[in-house]
């Protein structure tokens, strides 16, 4: 829950059984990403630790990807509920993703994540997602994410 609305995240509104590392609230070694709608698209802030680092006050990169990973299926799993009048999103994993380091990352400031939709069809969407601190942009991400049928071992994860 976001202190400064009261509201919960996606994440814990629709998942809050989730051990998945990134954004599962039930994962008491996770990141605990959190993810809220604003407008067309999902926002949040992450704040990063010194153990974290890659080299002395840098994010490292693979986390950068997880972060982004995350948000940018929530934003699809987010869009495919609104977009099938859905009461809850459906499980959606990770085609592909492709991450572009623009700077290095500090890790002494909270992290803000963004992202969007490019475009959708069927039980897919294309997202957009960013990753900034300062005001500042540090990566950015474009990414494939798919609602998964009975049988994937990802369906019915939250």
């Amino acid at each position: 829950m976001t202190q400064a609305t009261g509201k919960l995240s996606l994440q814990e509104q629709f998942s809050p059984t989730s051990i998945c590392f990134g954004c599962g609230p039930a994962n008491q070694h996770g990141l605990h990403i959190k993810s809220y709608p604003e407008g067309d698209r999902l926002v949040g802030t992450w704040e990063p630790e010194a153990k974290f680092q890659a080299f002395p006050g840098a994010l490292y990169g693979g986390l950068i990807g997880c972060l982004l990973d995350c948000h940018c299926n929530w934003t699809a799993a987010w869009h495919l509920m609104k977009q099938n009048n859905l009461d809850s999103p459906p499980c959606t994993v990770t085609a592909e993703y492709s991450v572009k380091f623009l700077k290095p990352t500090p890790v002494d400031a909270p992290i803000r994540l963004e992202a969007y939709i490019l475009e959708s069809k069927g039980n897919r969407a294309t997202v957009h997602g960013e990753l900034s601190v300062r005001g500042e942009l540090c990566a950015t991400c474009k990414g494939t994410f798919v609602a998964v049928k009975p049988g994937h071992p990802a369906y019915h994860r939250w």
